[in-house]
């Protein structure tokens, strides 16, 4: 049954449904292709085979008996290793957190468990889902990192060792692995999924997303975490039922995309820069190319601010007594975050929704913005995790963003092509990703 792991989630979850599979072949087939990859993947912070066939093994149990199944039945879901589990150790990338558990499941996790899925494993991180590189590598080539800080889930999806995975964005640690390891993934609008239970670095940037390798997928587990959380008040009450029909809808005409070449254009690599270019002119009169908005430059600074401001408290702890512990580019950017001023802090709060308002224009013409998901292939080496720059605007401005495995680089390396949309408009921007997939012959 080792061919089973190359379904995807939607199609699992209808044969486990059915009773076509058991959950505990699925997780037969999936062992195999984690003892056969893993080794040099290395994608898996905690990870159990035991507990795994032990939790399929109740997933089958509870359709023996006839208990009413949830939609996401006996499918195994690798969450990163910054999440919340009462089942296994949460160690955030740390030594500082070894063997540590949580005192209960974050709340996506509780919302998976109660649709049917399981816990597959936890998924390596960045240390503390910042800048210093965990073992993972790059399931294209093991020489090369598979970006940060989602590292491990965004490598285990494209090895075929889960059908999805949780990751995390405060910067562009969902956009950029996705496209280092020829993935799908997916940052949901500021609000959306709640972080309850997750690391927190930034209570205004941090992001819950999903890995996959199909847009229907993160529509389907899409619909089953977002809920608004009284536990993470920046959540809201949002309907979500129905997006996984959405996404596989034909738009009613070809969805229009503004194509802006930032001042990021400039540290794309030549390969980069003439595959992108060939690709929007593939597009015909479906992108427009705009001169980009000035306060872009700002975004990029004030996004700074407050991270930075935000992990010097949240990290606080760490730094006072565990300084000589912690990664050297973390202590720069918690150092950096002691020394910003109040007025600045605040000025780069306020402008965060004043400048959202502002570009929300964009979207009376235009479904969707066009840019690169990275600067260019998973660079080579370990010991970086590469640029998330060109996710940095659009992390700030809390709008939903998906990066399409479209293209490719130097060495045939996967390369990404990133879809933006607008806040709370998730569904469309599902549904617009799943057409440009289709039309340039990628699903």
């Amino acid at each position: 049954m080792s061919e089973l792991c190359l379904l995807s989630a939607l199609e699992l979850s209808n044969l486990l449904l059915k009773g076509d599979i058991k959950a505990e072949d699925l997780a037969k087939s999936y062992l195999k292709r984690i003892e056969k990859f893993d080794n040099d993947v290395k994608a898996w912070a905690f990870f159990d085979p035991n507990f795994i066939l032990k939790k399929a093994s109740e997933c089958d149990n509870l359709k023996i008996i006839g208990r009413p199944l949830g939609p996401l039945h006996g499918l195994p879901i690798a969450i990163k290793d910054i999440f919340g589990t009462d089942e296994m150790p949460t160690e955030c990338g740390t030594v500082l957190r070894k063997k540590k558990y949580s005192k209960g499941d974050s709340t996506v996790v509780s919302l998976l468990k109660s649709s049917g899925a399981y816990v597959m494993g936890k998924t390596v991180t960045t240390e503390f889902a910042y800048f210093d590189p965990g073992k993972t590598t790059n399931p294209h080539d093991y020489g090369r990192t598979p970006g940060g800080s989602s590292s491990g889930s965004a490598a285990a999806v494209a090895s075929f060792m889960t059908p999805v995975a949780l990751g995390s964005q405060t910067n562009g640690s969902i956009i950029r692995p996705a496209s280092y390891c020829g993935v799908i993934g997916y940052k949901p609008s500021y609000g959306l999924i709640s972080r309850n239970g997750v690391l927190r670095q930034s209570f205004l940037l941090d992001h819950v997303g999903i890995f996959s390798r199909t847009v229907d997928d993160l529509a389907f587990i899409s619909q089953e975490i977002i809920k608004r959380d009284t536990e993470d008040r920046s959540t809201i009450s949002f309907a979500s039922g129905n997006f996984l029909n959405i996404a596989k809808e034909d738009p009613p005409f070809d969805p229009r995309f503004i194509f802006f070449k930032t001042d990021m254009w400039k540290n794309l690599d030549k390969e980069t820069i003439k595959n992108f270019e060939k690709f929007v002119k593939e597009q015909g009169s479906n992108v427009e190319i705009h001169d980009t908005p000035s306060y872009f430059k700002d975004i990029m600074k004030y996004h700074k601010i407050i991270h930075e401001t935000d992990m010097a408290y949240a990290f606080s702890d760490y730094y006072k007594n565990y300084k000589n512990k912690l990664g050297k580019e973390l202590v720069k950017a918690i150092e950096r975050g002691q020394n910003y001023k109040s007025r600045d802090y605040v000025e780069a709060v306020e402008n965060r929704d004043y400048f959202y308002k502002i570009f929300s224009e964009v979207f009376n013409d235009y479904h969707a913005i066009l840019t690169p998901a990275a600067s260019g292939v998973a660079p080579k080496g370990l010991k970086s995790t590469g640029s998330p720059e060109f996710s940095t605007i659009w992390t700030f401005l809390g709008m939903p963003s998906i990066s399409l495995p479209l293209l490719s680089g130097s060495n045939n390396l996967p390369l990404g092509v990133q879809l933006v949309g607008e806040k709370f408009d998730d569904a469309r921007l599902m549904r617009t990703a799943n057409w440009i997939m289709k039309k340039n012959k990628n699903v």
